[in-house]
C-alpha cells in the first residue's frame, strides 16, 4: 500500500492527511467532504507545487497520479523536450560526418567517473540493431562487448571482447594515442 501525503486548504479549514494512493479522486473527494465540509461534487482539487500549480485535477474515475502521467504531462525526465535529442528518432547523421573509418578516438561516457576509452573507428553509418547513425570502435583493451557482430551481422573485424556500438556524439576523435601502463 502507497501512501500519498495531501495538504488540504479551504476558507474554513486547513490540515494534512494521509491516502492510499490507489484510490480514485470520487473517493479522494468523498473523505475529504467531512474536513471541509464542501459537498464532493463542489469540490475543486489543484496540485500545487510551492506556489506553482501544477495541474487541476478533473475527472472523478481517475487515480491519484503516478509519477509516471506526472512526468508525462510536464515534460521531465525522458519525456522531456531537451532528452528527445538523444531519444532513437535523432539520427546523429550531422555528428556522423565527422568521423571516418581509421580514427584514433576518445569514447566520453559522460558519467560521473569521467570513464574515457580510447581506440579506433571501424565503422560509421546506420545500423540493422536499431534506427539511427553509430559508430562502431575497437577499443585498446577488452573492454567492448563483441567482435563487430551484433544480432548476426558482422559490421566490422576485431577480437573478441574490443569492440562496441556507440552514437557518433559519445565519439571525439583526434590525437589520442593508445594509453601506456606501468608494469607493477
Amino acid at each position: 500500500m502507497s501512501i500519498v501525503t495531501i495538504f488540504v486548504q479551504c476558507d474554513n479549514a486547513s490540515s494534512e492527511r494521509r491516502f492510499d494512493k490507489g484510490i480514485t479522486i470520487s473517493q479522494l473527494k468523498a473523505k475529504l467532504e467531512p474536513i471541509t465540509g464542501i459537498p464532493a461534487e463542489a469540490q475543486l482539487l489543484q496540485l500545487y507545487n510551492g506556489d506553482t500549480l501544477v495541474t487541476s485535477v478533473e475527472g472523478d474515475n481517475y487515480m491519484l497520479d503516478s509519477v509516471l502521467a506526472f512526468k508525462q504531462r510536464n515534460k521531465l525526465g525522458r519525456f522531456s523536450d531537451a532528452h528527445s535529442l538523444t531519444s532513437d528518432s535523432y539520427t546523429f547523421e550531422e555528428e556522423a560526418k565527422n568521423i571516418k573509418v581509421g580514427d584514433r578516438c576518445e569514447v566520453d561516457f559522460g558519467d560521473a567517473e569521467g570513464l574515457k576509452r580510447r581506440g579506433t573507428v571501424k565503422y560509421v553509418g546506420e545500423a540493422k540493431f536499431k534506427p539511427g547513425y553509430w559508430v562502431g570502435v575497437q577499443y585498446d583493451e577488452p573492454v567492448g562487448k563483441h567482435d563487430g557482430v551484433v544480432q548476426g551481422e558482422r559490421y566490422f573485424s576485431c577480437p573478441d571482447k574490443y569492440g562496441a556500438f556507440v552514437r557518433p556524439n559519445k565519439v571525439k576523435v583526434g590525437d589520442y594515442p593508445e594509453e601506456e601502463f606501468d608494469e607493477m
